[in-house]
């Protein structure tokens, strides 16, 4: 799927990491809500609340899943589940562009 249709975007963006993460809310016609973003190059630890879903749409980075000593490469076209309350360390090697899937 390229693009979301009949959507409400929240104006205000998500301003993470002095700038290094930005991302825009999403919700769908059902209610469901995403994010869409990008991540510069750096390395970022991120928490969750709910389960996430995150698929790659451009770029590269490493994920360290909490409790996982390995880190496992990404790419545009793939995708990664974090758990809910949870974290994941990400170093982007290239600017990300993503989609996050909540629940």
């Amino acid at each position: 799927m390229d693009q979301f249709d009949n959507v409400s975007v929240v104006k205000r963006a998500n301003v993470y990491f002095d700038g290094k993460c930005v991302s825009h809310t999403v919700v769908l016609a059902d209610g469901t809500r995403k994010s869409v973003g990008v991540i510069l190059p750096a390395k970022l630890l991120f928490s969750t609340g709910a389960p996430e879903i995150m698929e790659v749409l451009a770029g590269e980075c490493k994920v360290t899943l909490a409790g996982e000593s390995e880190a496992r490469s990404y790419k545009g076209g793939d995708s990664f589940s974090v758990p809910g309350e949870s974290s994941f360390q990400i170093e982007v090697t290239d600017t990300l562009h993503y989609v996050c899937h909540f629940g």
